[in-house]
């Protein structure tokens, strides 16, 4: 951590943690579904759960989910906004277990162009946050940087198929991990990248037979 990771990020407030954080989990399961929302599920865990309207988090959770930064001072009229913008959104406390983070909330999402997804995410201190799972299947995901996501068949040489696209294009990778859920069921490839990616190519790793799906997520520190 350096001093800026302590001292918290530009924020409105008053919570980096339950607001700062959770906006940027909103970010986060935005560039997931990779469309804009028209319909949100937010299941809140822990502390959430308990603080979330004295905290501001549900307004930051929507802020995000609208495209919004931890420092816009829109945050406050959040509600107004999304009902401007016809976003339907229901939150609901629950109960994820001892092992969840206790920051931890839970989405539900509906594009409006069709696509459906679910996120899991910890707002984990100082504004970090980090995405444990996406659509039942564990990843890490935490934001710092563009990422590129990659469910897939866990067969031989996706890897490196995939990683062959990007260095084509000169994107360097600054991490990988890969997750699945048995050896030749689903899997998910997670790319940190030192560089945003051009539909072009996202549609070249598209091409590769073995990839279901494909998703930019832009950084949101």
């Amino acid at each position: 951590m350096n001093i800026l990771d302590i001292i918290g990020p530009v924020m409105i407030g008053p919570s980096s943690s339950h607001t700062a954080g959770a906006c940027r989990l909103g970010l986060l399961a935005r560039g997931i579904l990779g469309q804009e929302p028209m319909a949100a599920e937010l299941l809140l865990h822990g502390s959430f759960a308990r603080t979330y309207r004295g905290h501001g988090t549900d307004l930051a959770l929507l802020a995000g989910l609208m495209g919004w930064l931890p420092d816009d001072i829109r945050i406050p009229k959040a509600k107004e906004f999304a009902a401007a913008a016809k976003l339907q959104y229901e939150f609901e406390t629950v109960n994820l277990g001892e092992l969840v983070h206790p920051n931890t909330v839970r989405f539900r999402l509906t594009g409006k162009e069709g696509a459906h997804c679910q996120v899991t995410g910890s707002s984990i201190g100082g504004g970090q946050v980090l995405v444990s799972a996406i659509d039942g299947t564990p990843v890490e995901l935490t934001g710092k940087l563009p990422t590129l996501l990659v469910p897939h068949k866990d067969q031989p040489g996706v890897i490196a198929q995939v990683s062959s696209v990007l260095a084509t294009h000169g994107v360097n990778i600054a991490s990988m991990r890969v997750f699945r859920d048995n050896k030749g069921g689903r899997a998910s490839m997670v790319l940190e990248c030192d560089q945003a990616l051009t539909p072009d190519m996202l549609a070249h790793v598209a091409e590769i037979e073995a990839v279901t799906a494909v998703r930019f997520i832009d950084r949101v520190l």
